[in-house]
């Protein structure tokens, strides 16, 4: 089991890296391919990935991420609206086939996996977003590791019931172990001026609050697990369980990292 998630994670981590370092429109593609399989993978948690609901999530996930492809970002309140007005429509015509909550689960679904996954791209797409994308995996992936090694050395009180593993210590150690990796990082940015501030300061920042939203994005992911009582939310990933059990962190942390860059520079969204 434990060579299995090794070499897996390496393959992954290898795919990663060359998705983020080339972009365009194989790391947009990837992303909307591993949101379908996040969006089938939460239905199915909820016993609706069949579901007439669930067509209307998964063809509204794919015309979000063409949306992004055509630079139609401003379009995207429109989108959350018509996905909505649809589901309800479907909701009315087999009315009583189902409670409103089927709604509010597939709605659920394509902001959770599909909208929030996708600033990973959105990222990249910044001014010199090749650069500043690594955030993002240094706020979640850097902090889950720095936690698991701060955990394993000193942890000694629970954080959660969600994850009896989590410590205070793990938690806190994620966060300032992904502050230091994000200050080392920006040592070989090259573009100081860029920001309102020092990058020095802002790479941390911003890797530091990204850890605090990655673990309870982690939780978060947990929480459905429990409350649905599985273990994995797929299979998808050998010893890693689905895409929801690899990325659940980073659907948290892209989303922050995005809006918190734009925040400190003159970047425009």
């Amino acid at each position: 089991m434990f060579v299995t998630r090794l070499i897996s994670g390496i393959v992954l981590m290898a795919a990663a890296i060359l998705l983020l370092l080339f972009g365009n429109v194989w790391l947009l593609a990837v992303l909307g391919i591993l949101s379908l399989v996040g969006v089938f993978e939460i239905l199915r948690v909820f016993q609706m990935e069949k579901h007439s609901l669930a067509i209307v999530a998964y063809l509204s996930t794919a015309a979000y991420y063409l949306m992004i492809y055509f630079h139609l970002e401003r379009w995207v309140m429109g989108h959350f609206v018509l996905t909505l007005v649809v589901m309800l429509i479907f909701y009315v015509l087999q009315y009583p086939g189902y409670k409103i909550d089927k709604v509010a689960c597939s709605l659920f679904a394509v902001v959770y996996v599909g909208y929030m996954l996708s600033f990973i791209y959105q990222t990249r797409g910044l001014y010199q977003g090749h650069w500043l994308v690594w955030l993002i995996i240094i706020g979640a992936w850097g902090s889950d590791t720095c936690a698991y090694v701060v955990g394993m050395l000193l942890g000694k009180h629970h954080f959660s019931t969600l994850s009896p593993k989590k410590t205070v210590e793990g938690c806190i150690g994620g966060v300032i172990g992904a502050g230091i990796i994000g200050l080392i990082y920006s040592c070989f940015f090259p573009y100081g001026n860029m920001f309102l501030l020092p990058p020095g300061i802002v790479f941390p920042l911003v890797t530091m609050v990204g850890s605090v939203i990655s673990q309870f994005g982690d939780l978060s992911a947990s929480a459905i697990k429990r409350n649905y009582e599985i273990k994995d939310y797929g299979n998808l990933i050998p010893g890693h369980g689905g895409v929801l059990d690899r990325f659940d962190s980073v659907i948290f942390v892209a989303p922050f990292v995005y809006y918190l860059l734009a925040l400190a520079s003159y970047i425009h969204i």
